[in-house]
């Protein structure tokens, strides 16, 4: 009787050992199925990192609403174009970045050739805008190009023409001009139009980069662009031939991201060039009064007069 009893005893000593084994090698066996060590939020910010503030250089710049002005930022009071006079059209657009922080004011002051005629002035010793304006008599003055100091005198860099007479060397293969002739002024991008010394120019200056090519094509790319932020000059013309005067003295555009603004912008511009910036922006309108002061002396202003 013990014997059979212990027979069923040992099968069962063997059946519980045998079931033991099988949990021991089936947890062996599935455990390599187990995902890796490395926690699932680790590998998802390696496969997308977080997003950045910083602007990359070849996405649209944050600084500018994406991808245009309008898609951010409605129709407001301060997007329409008020007659100052006739042939005298003011505009202040306000930029907001993507937090829809107010960032810069961009002032634009639009000119009917047929009622307004543009020259340009240089002197040796550098002259506030007011005094430029009194000995001038003009109703409008702008901060030019670029210049250098030689000798603690002053020379714009690039062609000058004052009153007919020229001086420096043109820029070749890169930058813009304005020409100024009997007919009235017209921007130039010099690699499509260079200068040609027989023109019978009254006046002439020379500046770079463009911002926006002819026919409205961007013209400051973001492999060119250096991050620079500064206050910034633009003189611009549009398709009806109008020339735009526009000053942003917060200094919040890059060189891209401005060439940006401005050629997806509705001010349906043919070319834009930028101008001397820094603390070299300014511009005074003599009436009704207003000023954008610069922060430093000009050597070298354009002058706008009524006709």
């Amino acid at each position: 009787m013990y014997k059979p009893i212990s027979q069923i005893l040992h099968s069962l000593l063997l059946l519980i050992l045998i079931g033991t084994l099988s949990s021991v090698v089936y947890f062996i066996k599935t455990t390599p199925n187990v995902p890796s060590a490395t926690p699932t939020g680790a590998r998802t910010a390696t496969s997308t990192p977080t997003p950045t503030l910083i602007p990359s250089l070849t996405s649209t710049p944050t600084a500018i609403p994406v991808p245009t002005l309008s898609s951010t930022v409605g129709p407001t009071p301060d997007m329409d174009w008020s007659l100052v006079k006739p042939g005298l059209e003011r505009r202040v657009t306000s930029i907001y970045n993507e937090q829809n922080q107010p960032v810069e004011s961009l002032y634009i002051w639009r000119l009917d050739q047929q009622y307004f005629r543009l020259d340009v002035a240089h002197a040796e010793l550098p002259k506030s805008l007011d005094t430029w304006q009194k000995e001038t008599n003009a109703a409008l003055v702008l901060n030019g190009g670029y210049f250098s100091v030689r000798n603690e005198k002053y020379f714009p860099d690039g062609l000058t023409i004052v009153d007919g007479a020229a001086s420096g060397g043109s820029f070749h293969g890169f930058g813009g001009m304005l020409a100024i002739d009997q007919s009235g002024a017209e921007l130039r991008w010099l690699v499509e139009k260079p200068y040609d010394s027989a023109e019978p120019l009254q006046a002439a200056l020379q500046s770079f980069p463009i911002l926006v090519q002819p026919n409205g094509v961007l013209g400051f790319p973001a492999e060119r662009d250096n991050h620079a932020r500064a206050r910034r000059t633009v003189i611009a013309q549009d398709r009806a031939g109008r020339i735009l005067l526009l000053v942003a003295p917060k200094g919040y555009f890059t060189l891209h991201q401005l060439s940006v603004y401005l050629t997806e912008s509705d001010l349906n511009l043919n070319i834009a060039l930028n101008l001397d910036g820094g603390g070299s922006t300014g511009i005074l309108v003599a009436d009704p009064r207003e000023i954008i002061a610069p922060n430093t002396l000009l050597p070298f202003v354009i002058l706008v007069y009524a006709r």
